[in-house]
């Protein structure tokens, strides 16, 4: 049996928490190990214990998502961060994005998404709800890049590239990828390692922007 995923929560709304907690509990394979009203706990408690992942509001007093995000991103480089909020501003998603989020989801999300997107998490892959991708990719390609690297050059792509590109806008893993195109997970990631390379960006986020800017899709 694999070990539960470990989930830490904070939310300056006791309700939400307690709500949360319940709504977690029911999710096979997830464990709640803690909950915080006060943000300003949460680094202290995981430097004490296992977590996997942190799931935090991002309007909170004291310490706000983005700032908690970034104190334990450089504290903590493994921990994932899965910020659930109200908010679909595209400034507040871009500011999140580049404080090292690995996930977004609304909190109207039903339970059915929570555990896809902390599942999605786990495995070490992304996840941003629908409306949320959308509102990223309305964005500049810039805005979602961290302020040094340089901007994603037009560059020729191989016919396989485009063909990866266009599953992982569809957000299908890497196995995902390797079945539909009957080559191994490994030659998935090598081409995936290749065409961020190439279009100068980090992430699949990237990869989607890029080929939305540019006609791929």
């Amino acid at each position: 049996m694999s070990a539960p995923i470990r989930v830490v929560l904070t939310d300056d709304h006791e309700i939400i928490l307690d709500s949360l907690s319940l709504l977690l509990s029911r999710i096979d394979g997830v464990e709640v190990v803690g909950t915080f009203n006060d943000s300003r706990d949460v680094a202290g408690f995981i430097e004490e214990n296992e977590v996997d992942i942190l799931l935090t509001d991002m309007d909170m007093p004291d310490l706000n998502g983005i700032n908690l995000t970034l104190q334990v991103r450089q504290l903590f480089p493994q921990l994932k961060v899965l910020m659930l909020t109200v908010s679909e501003d595209a400034d507040k998603i871009r500011e999140a994005f580049r404080a090292g989020i690995s996930g977004y989801v609304m909190k109207k999300a039903g339970k059915a998404e929570l555990e896809r997107a902390l599942k999605t998490l786990a495995r070490g892959e992304k996840y941003f709800s629908e409306s949320v991708m959308s509102q990223l990719m309305a964005l500049p390609v810039e805005s979602v890049r961290p302020t040094d690297e340089a901007p994603a050059p037009l560059v020729p792509l191989t016919d396989r590239e485009i063909e990866i590109i266009k599953l992982v806008a569809q957000e299908l893993s890497t196995n995902a990828i390797a079945d539909k195109l009957f080559i191994s997970p490994g030659t998935v990631e090598t081409h995936r390692h290749n065409i961020l390379r190439k279009l100068g960006v980090k992430n699949s986020i990237g990869i989607i922007k890029y080929a939305v800017k540019h006609g791929l899709l």
